[in-house]
């Protein structure tokens, strides 16, 4: 078993072990993918990775970061992801979406601008979380039981309109500091109802939306989620490695087939804790604890580097991100260093 031995995750296989990672790339307009993302998700399936994760995607307007992030709340939006993914499915390459609503994370300006709160004039939006926090100047109102079940019926038909439009899988992002997250951790979390408190209330959101994504989607198509395994934090409130192998157990059990093992959203992350490979231990615990299938990620910048942690069982995946945007055809560059046999696009192969 290698970095390009084949995996099935359900009734999707993959052609090896190499996933594009969502990054946002801060370039839609109301939410709508365009030529940007079709060229970027795109051009790394030529390049040879087996699976091609979109950004987070927003569920609902008020799930967005920014104004220039995508969305699949409407019938617009999911025609525009449909020439995408029969691009990426053109190249023998998978794609999903990775399903997202920012929460107290939300009403931020462009990178460019250095994501500062929106003002009013700039279009401004109440956003929402499990309790009302400041994010970074972003004044967070907490969420109603109401309001967290309609939130679940929009990211079932979210999932739904992936369906429609031809992806092969769906992912939740439940870390990163987003909106799941922001129930699961107690250092966000204060409620005193039955989704908060204690770790069974706490998760109970993500739990109950993987409970209706799992019903909605087809048997046969697999559902992912991305958490952050750790929180980062030192304090009795922060999320832990032991959390998240429960949480995953849990998780298993109610369809879920993947699980990427990311971690923080709520502070920078010690420059002393970050090196290659610094979250693959994550993979692997939450692997060899419950047995559900797993992504490593975290600095994955080397072909030797990603082989290994799939010779050592360390995870089931690798999931780059920043080295993909360095190289889009990381995955054919990692054969040829491997002296592995792969496939190369035909109108290319006179370069190999």
């Amino acid at each position: 078993m290698n970095l390009f031995t084949p995996i099935k995750l359900r009734e999707m296989e993959l052609k090896n072990r190499i996933v594009l990672s969502p990054m946002q790339q801060y370039s839609a307009k109301n939410g709508v993918p365009g030529n940007w993302h079709l060229v970027h998700l795109g051009s790394r399936a030529v390049g040879g990775a087996a699976l091609i994760l979109t950004e987070c995607t927003a569920v609902s307007q008020e799930g967005l970061a920014t104004l220039s992030d995508v969305g699949i709340w409407n019938d617009e939006q999911k025609n525009a992801w449909k020439n995408i993914v029969d691009f990426v499915h053109e190249q023998d390459a998978k794609i999903g979406m990775q399903l997202w609503h920012s929460g107290g994370k939300g009403n931020l300006k462009h990178p460019n601008e250095r994501m500062k709160p929106l003002t009013k004039e700039e279009g401004a939006w109440t956003v929402k979380s499990s309790s009302a926090h400041d994010f970074n100047g972003v004044l967070a109102e907490e969420l109603t039981v109401a309001e967290i079940q309609e939130l679940k019926i929009k990211f079932v038909e979210g999932a739904l309109r992936a369906v429609d439009a031809g992806f092969d899988t769906v992912e939740l992002h439940a870390g990163h500091g987003y909106l799941f997250h922001q129930f699961y951790s107690a250092v966000i979390n204060k409620r005193n109802d039955e989704y908060g408190g204690s770790f069974h209330n706490r998760i109970r959101f993500l739990v109950e939306t993987v409970q209706d994504v799992r019903k909605a989607i087809p048997e046969s198509m697999p559902l992912l989620v991305r958490i952050s395994a750790v929180d980062y934090i030192e304090s009795e409130e922060g999320w832990t490695l032991e959390n998240s192998i429960a949480l995953a157990e849990i998780l298993k059990e109610n369809g879920v087939d993947f699980i990427t093992a990311s971690g923080g959203g709520f502070t920078n992350v010690s420059k002393d804790l970050v090196y290659p490979g610094y979250q693959i231990p994550f993979s692997k615990a939450i692997k060899e604890q419950t047995g559900i299938l797993t992504g490593a990620v975290g600095m994955i910048t080397e072909a030797k580097q990603a082989n290994e942690i799939i010779v050592n069982s360390d995870a089931d995946l690798v999931v780059i991100a920043r080295e993909h945007l360095r190289d889009p055809y990381f995955a054919i560059h990692s054969a040829k260093e491997l002296e592995i046999e792969t496939e190369i696009p035909w109108q290319y192969k006179r370069a190999f």
